[in-house]
């Protein structure tokens, strides 16, 4: 598959280099620009590029930054084809990273505060885990002891791209529901971590 990430933190880095070494096609971007993450792209095999490229002719899109920074991007989903699949990996962490968003607060679900920014589906995924824990936790398939990740999200065909994602990761997908239910995987919840 054909894969954009947009963040160059621990989760996005740690994404692309496995979905790499399992034969997929991976471009980062930042808000540094290309050149920022030039040598770490080129350390795993990744595409750099600028935040407007990595949405290009993708079959998936990771979102993988402070939840904060999500309004900034709505511009690049705008004409995004319906076929794309559009991951949320990010946690909200008030008055630690994030500034309080008042409009997160009020519903507490911060995958819809990002869905209805975006506007467009978006699937939950990979936030309830550590990226050392994708990095080094995988077991093939069948395996005892794999551990599950929790998956939700509104549309059902997208979530089966992600199903099979998790599953190439060495992790076995757990389907939470609708985006709506997502709070059951956000920080604080008995998934999460």
């Amino acid at each position: 598959m054909n894969i954009g990430i947009i963040g160059s933190g621990e989760m996005g880095i740690c994404l692309a280099s496995k979905f790499i070494k399992l034969g997929h096609t991976v471009s980062i971007a930042n808000s540094r620009g290309p050149t920022s993450v030039k040598k770490l792209t080129a350390d795993i095999g990744a595409e750099a590029a600028t935040i407007e490229e990595v949405v290009k002719n993708k079959q998936v899109i990771i979102v993988s930054i402070p939840t904060r920074n999500v309004p900034d991007l709505k511009y690049l989903f705008k004409n995004l084809s319906k076929d794309v699949v559009v991951i949320d990996t990010m946690n909200y962490y008030p008055n630690l990273r994030d500034e309080a968003i008042p409009a997160l607060e009020q519903t507490g679900i911060d995958s819809l505060w990002v869905q209805e920014q975006l506007d467009v589906p978006i699937i939950k995924a990979f936030n309830s885990i550590l990226a050392t824990s994708i990095k080094d936790l995988g077991r093939p398939k069948g395996e005892k002891n794999r551990i599950a990740l929790a998956v939700s999200g509104d549309n059902s065909k997208a979530k089966e791209v992600v199903f099979r994602l998790v599953d190439e990761l060495g992790f076995d997908p757990f389907d939470i529901g609708t985006i709506a239910l997502s709070w059951k995987q956000q920080p604080g919840s008995p998934i999460y971590c």
